[in-house]
């Protein structure tokens, strides 16, 4: 049938809404009738009530229903039903180095501070040979943390108190050594969660904070600040083998902060702090990028262990002295080749000078450790070398870290 547009049915006025049940739009007062017995009015009228829907609502309503559906289907998969897990909040900063940063001052720290602190938890860990105390960051609102790994080493039961008082028991999950770090899982959910930045694109210079709970004492986290000093420190570490690929910094990080939390200007997690080198006098503080702590998580979350690619050599950075004569910035001196490893199937030999692994350029030897963490055993690695003068490249097949 024709429709009349006639402008005459529009004379005197308009007339009366139609039924909220009947409008895609209702006005907020709407949302909250209930019927009699106080139970909510239907959002949507039974079918086979006697009354049609305008064609105009139901042309609208048709259009959106279909695009519901197809989204439906694109996000399933199906039109079976299915049980949603629910989600893991985990925040990451979408510009972890901001342009008009938080810390302008005083006020920008405690700004930081109050931020972040609830996602700074203590770690009261009980050994054979007495108890230690230690730091954690909260990272993902499912109670799982990131802490030193020389924190729960050792550990019998780890039981951890939040900002709020609360003191629950947590599971060691997995942890690595040769990065410093460990995860925890505290039962329960809805915790409150630091937002992870990024340990790329890093300068020397720029302002940090350092928040932990040292050595235990009341009163919830201790804020420390200063500047990053230094990138891709080799550390050497009271409990075992050099850590790598380092983030220094002057902010003071107390024994006790170590698994706290290392900021940049933003108030984003940069770094899990360390307290264990035995060097610098304790002048500075450590931290192991947030960027490698976050995937050695990941793997110990999914098999409770990291493993690492094993090249099977030890050396030095080549002196400046040495460069000069290569005309070279840099590079990772051979001082020995482990008998049996993948660098001695290579042909590695002592006094080689490794400049790059891949297309990525060395120039030290802790950018060698750092390079070589890309890959995993049984990958086959191209290495750039110096040698007698002449610069030579070899292929290792790299084994798995004994």
């Amino acid at each position: 049938m024709a429709f009349d547009d006639d402008a005459d049915d529009d004379v005197g006025g308009v007339g009366p809404p139609l039924p909220p049940d009947d409008r895609l739009w209702r006005h907020p007062s709407e949302l909250h009738q209930h019927g009699s017995g106080g139970t909510p009015v239907p959002r949507r009228r039974a079918v086979g009530d006697g009354r049609a829907l305008p064609w105009r609502v139901a042309l609208v309503a048709g259009v959106a229903g279909a695009a519901l559906s197809i989204g439906a289907i694109a996000v399933t998969g199906s039109l079976s039903p299915r049980i949603v897990e629910r989600q893991v909040v985990e925040k990451v900063a979408v510009t972890p180095v901001v342009s008009s940063p938080m810390v302008r001052g005083e006020r920008g720290v405690v700004a930081v501070a109050q931020r972040l602190s609830p996602a700074i938890v203590r770690l009261d860990v009980e050994r054979d040979d007495g108890t230690a105390t230690g730091s954690g960051v909260l990272y993902r609102d499912d109670g799982l943390l990131l802490t030193s790994a020389h924190v729960v080493a050792g550990s019998l039961a780890i039981s951890v108190v939040l900002t709020d008082g609360r003191r629950l028991d947590g599971a060691l999950l997995g942890s690595d050594e040769l990065t410093d770090v460990a995860l925890v899982d505290l039962d329960g959910t809805g915790f409150p969660v630091a937002v992870l930045g990024t340990s790329e694109g890093l300068e020397v210079g720029a302002p940090t904070i350092a928040i932990g709970s040292p050595l235990g004492l009341a009163g919830g986290p201790s804020v420390t600040t200063g500047v990053i000093s230094a990138l891709d420190r080799r550390v050497e570490s009271v409990h075992g083998e050099p850590l790598h690929g380092m983030i220094q910094t002057d902010a003071p990080i107390a024994p006790g902060s170590s698994g706290g939390a290392l900021v940049d200007a933003s108030g984003a997690v940069i770094g899990i702090t360390t307290a264990v080198a035995n060097q610098a006098g304790g002048r500075f503080g450590f931290a192991t990028p947030i960027d490698l702590a976050h995937r050695v998580a990941a793997h110990l979350l999914r098999t409770g262990k990291m493993v690492h690619g094993w090249l099977g050599v030890e050396g030095a950075d080549l002196s400046a002295a040495q460069a000069r004569q290569l005309g070279i910035e840099g590079g990772a001196l051979v001082r020995t080749v482990a008998p049996g490893s993948p660098a001695e199937a290579a042909g590695l030999q002592r006094d080689d000078v490794i400049t790059e692994v891949g297309t990525a350029a060395v120039d030290s030897i802790s950018g060698l450790v750092v390079a070589l963490r890309e890959f995993g055993p049984g990958d086959t690695v191209v290495l750039g070398c110096w040698r007698a003068g002449r610069h030579v490249a070899v292929s290792a097949r790299l084994a798995e870290h004994p």
